[in-house]
């Protein structure tokens, strides 16, 4: 297994964490495993284009910079990633609980969304389909 590979089927697992932790109550986890299966997408698609980093803000920027600023992705992928990963410090790191169900569950909607839309740009890309922008739509809050 390749580490694109690896990287997806961990994604996969806590995407499926994430669930299980809302179901559980525990919104703050959910918040944290979901913001990691959009990290490691994120990961993986710079992994496939030779690119590594040593830290989540430039895993981040580095996703802005190679796949949203050059229309590969919609804007709103950049903000939700850079938005989870707020989220996931304030669950990580704040000593209460803050984190209600309804924010873990759109947490889990944006991440699976996110997972499902860098899987089918590596299915195009590894059968030889060029980067094409993707159309952003009818624009979200």
């Amino acid at each position: 297994m390749s580490a694109v590979e690896s990287l997806l089927e961990r994604a996969h697992r806590y995407i499926k964490s994430s669930r299980i932790l809302i179901f559980d109550g525990d919104y703050e986890s959910s918040v944290s495993r979901s913001y990691y299966a959009m990290f490691f997408c994120a990961e993986a698609l710079l992994l496939a284009k030779g690119l590594s980093f040593s830290s989540h803000k430039a895993v981040i920027s580095a996703f802005g910079e190679q796949f949203v600023k050059t229309g590969i992705f919609p804007g709103d992928m950049g903000r939700n990633l850079s938005r989870a990963f707020e989220q996931r410090q304030i669950s990580d790191y704040e000593f209460r609980f803050v984190i209600p169900r309804e924010a873990a569950e759109a947490g889990l909607e944006t991440a699976e969304s996110f997972v499902a839309s860098v899987e089918d740009h590596l299915k195009r890309t590894s059968t030889g389909c060029q980067d094409r922008p993707i159309d952003e739509g009818p624009r979200t809050k």
